[in-house]
């Protein structure tokens, strides 16, 4: 009689011993399922539609619940906090910072902060355009003239960039971190 082609009992031992290997780690599972947390939190770093910052700390708790928290302290987590609250505060920060510096009225600043919202109505084009036309508008409805209004949007833009940069390298700072933390 043939001997079979395929046995199962020796053929699938050494995937056997890899798998078991694998489900042994629970660092590499809370790793695997933080990964696509922590891509998107970059990604909604730079496009304000996703949560950047939270979706990271997010990422974070995932990996920390997986493996019961064993290598995240909790002031790893009330450090991962403090950063993720500054990332919000620099992101509005950095916008009235660029109206106020190019000589928007307060009105500008709340009108280029508001205008971060249409995003949700223009999508990614609304990151660009929600700000500086919310400081266009809030300069025009306190009687400015048009040019000092486009002045203060393009202000709120420039402190757009600068916010972006800002959050990117808070984001940097908390992937850093988590990684140091866990290797």
């Amino acid at each position: 009689m043939p001997e079979p082609f395929f046995h199962p009992a020796q053929d699938m031992e050494p995937i056997l011993d890899w798998l078991s290997a694998v489900c042994a780690h629970r660092e590499i599972w809370g790793l695997l399922a933080a990964l696509p947390l922590l891509a998107a939190g970059l990604v909604g770093t730079v496009f304000p539609a996703l949560p950047g910052a939270a979706l990271i700390f997010c990422g974070f708790l995932v990996y920390g619940l997986i493996t019961g928290f064993s290598s995240l302290s909790g002031w790893f987590f009330l450090g991962q906090a403090l950063l993720l609250s500054l990332s919000y505060l620099m992101d509005f920060a950095a916008t009235v910072w660029g109206v106020r510096k190019f000589g928007g009225s307060k009105a500008a600043a709340w009108g280029a902060a508001l205008g971060t919202l249409l995003v949700f109505a223009l999508g990614p084009a609304g990151i660009l355009i929600g700000p500086l036309l919310g400081a266009v508008v809030g300069e025009l409805l306190m009687g400015e003239q048009f040019r000092q209004a486009l002045h203060s949007g393009f202000g709120s833009f420039l402190g757009f960039l600068v916010g972006t940069a800002a959050k990117l390298l808070l984001a940097g700072i908390m992937a850093a971190w988590f990684f140091w933390q866990i290797i």
